[in-house]
């Protein structure tokens, strides 16, 4: 029986749950690897082989290698797991997150410090404003 899930008509939005966390568990654990130096440098060495010691889809595996963070999210990434990955290629949190956006850090930053993103289009599709 499916529960019912209120929040996935949220436009942009992908809640990271239950179903989530089952459908990103190698993702997320090949993440939480990189933790260690010595499996940043075989990463890093070799990018491809290194993820093919991981069970994880052929679609999580290509979205680690285009650094496709929405794509992973969508697939079961859990964006503090997802930054495991962006820690190993020298980006920080504020940097890899713009590219999530579309903007530039600069453009991200001046966004988060004018209040955020607007509400207008992101609210549950079924909400009245």
């Amino acid at each position: 029986m499916s529960l019912h899930k209120p929040y996935t008509d949220v436009p942009g939005t992908t809640i990271f749950d239950a179903d989530q966390a089952r459908k990103g568990y190698h993702l997320n654990q090949f993440c939480m690897s990189l933790m260690g130096p010595e499996n940043r440098a075989r990463f890093k060495a070799d990018e491809r082989a290194y993820l093919e010691e991981w069970p994880m889809t052929p679609e999580q595996r290509e979205g680690v290698l285009a650094r496709d963070y929405n794509k992973l999210i969508s697939l079961g990434g859990n964006v503090y797991f997802l930054a495991k990955i962006f820690s190993t290629d020298g980006l920080s949190f504020q940097q890899a997150v713009s590219t999530m956006t579309g903007m530039t850090p600069e453009a991200y930053v001046q966004m988060m410090v004018n209040g955020g993103r607007s509400p207008e289009g992101n609210r549950y599709i079924g909400e009245k404003p």
